[in-house]
């Protein structure tokens, strides 16, 4: 996606154009160092089953994997590698082990784009409003993967009811949850032939346990700010550490990223200094910990409905202290 969604004098055309640059070695590199941790702590986990060693390796196993959606998200963008055919293979088996199929995440994807915090058009941030109960269980996991599932089986049915796929796309939808379906049912057919549980043990429990680890960026990037279609107030980016932006593919840098959703995901750092420090602009930003703390402190007897959908209702002092100028930019 090469659109734009923000002023284009934020940036000169030519810097553009260098920054939205691909690269298959940069892609390679990236993608290359988060499968090959996968596969350290799939054996670590192995080597350390009985003991409790396994605890730790097991959550850092399981958030690797959550955390694969970043590539997934990039490779959806096309972004990760110069050469499209890469971008697309490594797209589909993500989307495979998350259980996304690639085609619908990329439609409701780009619906999120252009209607970011719409929640009649965003595809992805669409919902009821969050009370309490219902955000920890988004947050933690059990509604994320019911929906996930539902979705997919639905699919299977072909019965498509989101809005934002285009009656063209809905029988490739249908498809491919369909080929999805047979490689899960495949994988377990194995895996009870040879009675064996690698599949959950490496794959599906470290997976589904640990949801909330990736849940801490996805709910990171837009709650609690405006709904009005301007996305340097609409999207938030996270202040972190180097091994965070390395594992989420830098999309903590989510406000660059959604004013220019054309630069790789390797550039977002310069794109982010380009746009915002080159231009006197502080766009929102929390840390993990304290956009949790926020969120749970002002749902606590209290919905959604009950705070402003034209201002933001979650922010710390540094926010505060920003949110003048990008709202005026």
């Amino acid at each position: 996606m090469d659109e734009v969604f923000v002023r284009k004098n934020l940036i000169k055309p030519a810097r553009l154009h260098a920054l939205s640059a691909r690269s298959d070695l940069r892609g390679a590199l990236q993608l290359g160092s988060h499968v090959g941790a996968l596969l350290v702590t799939g054996l670590v986990l192995h080597a350390t089953l009985g003991t409790w060693w396994a605890v730790p390796v097991f959550m850092l196993h399981g958030a690797l994997i959550n955390f694969l959606y970043a590539g997934q998200h990039e490779l959806s963008h096309w972004t990760v590698f110069k050469t499209r055919s890469l971008n697309e293979i490594f797209g589909r088996i993500f989307g495979f082990v998350l259980l996304y199929p690639r085609d619908f995440d990329q439609i409701q994807h780009t619906a999120h784009h252009r209607h970011t915090q719409d929640w009649d058009k965003d595809g992805e941030l669409g919902r009821a409003p969050y009370g309490l109960g219902s955000y920890l269980m988004w947050l933690l996991g059990p509604t994320y993967w019911y929906s996930r599932v539902a979705r997919i089986v639905r699919f299977c049915f072909g019965r498509v009811t989101e809005t934002c796929i285009p009656e063209v796309r809905r029988k490739d939808v249908i498809r491919e949850a369909r080929l999805h379906m047979l490689g899960y049912l495949a994988i377990a057919g194995v895996s009870l032939w040879f009675e064996s549980w690698a599949a959950v043990t490496y794959w599906l429990a470290p997976m589904l346990a640990m949801k909330i680890a990736h849940q801490l960026q996805n709910t990171i990037e837009h709650l609690g700010l405006s709904h009005e279609q301007n996305i340097l107030t609409n999207t938030r980016s996270t202040r972190t550490n180097a091994a965070m932006r390395w594992m989420c593919w830098n999309m903590q840098y989510h406000t660059a990223h959604h004013a220019f959703p054309g630069v790789p995901f390797w550039k977002l750092a310069d794109l982010h200094h380009d746009i915002f420090d080159g231009n006197g602009i502080k766009p929102y930003s929390m840390t993990y910990l304290g956009f949790q703390a926020q969120v749970i402190r002002k749902l606590a007897g209290h919905t959604e409905n009950d705070y402003p959908m034209d201002r933001p209702w979650v922010m710390d002092e540094a926010d505060a202290a920003k949110a003048p100028a990008a709202a005026n930019a």
